[in-house]
């Protein structure tokens, strides 16, 4: 059994999930608690080639199916190489994305289906779930707004989705919500970065039973 936590971030293009993960990091290192932060796909070498395939903005006419697989492909390396083995070793992990993503993207977005697509994932994933999953809602309209208007990363393959699957994708989001209401909490990713920064924290408290308090007086 695992002695520590995971956690992940999950949500639309444009809710903020960097912003929201290095200000918990920040939190945590105040109130003297160490964390890994890491990214799917992504987070390790092998996983962060698979990334560059996936998210290549030349790469349109990938299958569906194809973009599915490389997804747990990269999910699977990356919890065996970083996640799991700090799981073991009794440490935090937040996790920006994981199977929730697949599921909505490539299981409802893509019209996949979601039973279909977390097939593949129990495969990949062995049982390795998070115990918590923080959702960032935001309106598709908006957190593609704000990506083209901070203009602070490339926009990749999935920014040029039509507005029409970035919905879908977030209906995807809302029927895991629902479906797994005791993992998933879900935060309004329109409001003010310090007010969601809050609310997690104090959802995050609440579920680990003061993990947040600070020892410094």
């Amino acid at each position: 059994m695992n002695k520590g936590i995971f956690i992940t971030i999950e949500g639309g293009e444009g809710a903020g999930k960097t912003t929201l993960i290095e200000q918990l990091a920040h939190t945590m290192q105040q109130r003297g608690k160490t964390v890994i932060t890491t990214r799917e796909p992504g987070g390790i070498p092998i996983a962060e080639q698979i990334r560059s395939i996936i998210l290549d903005r030349t790469h349109t006419g990938m299958d569906a199916r194809t973009e599915a697989l490389l997804y747990a492909a990269a999910r699977r390396q990356h919890l065996v190489e970083k996640v799991m083995p700090a799981l073991e070793g009794g440490q935090l992990v937040i996790c920006d994305r994981f199977v929730d993503s697949s599921l909505a993207y490539q299981g409802h977005a893509r019209g996949l289906g979601m039973e279909e697509v977390w097939s593949i994932n129990r495969f990949a994933v062995d049982g390795a779930m998070p115990q918590l999953t923080i959702y960032m809602d935001i309106d598709p309209e908006v957190g593609l707004a704000r990506i083209k208007s901070a203009g602070e990363r490339e926009v990749n393959r999935l920014d040029l989705e039509s507005l029409a699957f970035h919905q879908l994708v977030r209906e995807g989001y809302h029927r895991l919500r629902e479906q797994f209401p005791e993992r998933i909490v879900q935060v309004d990713a329109g409001k003010a970065a310090n007010v969601v920064l809050e609310e997690v924290i104090l959802t995050i408290d609440r579920r680990f039973k003061g993990f947040f308090a600070s020892d410094v007086k």
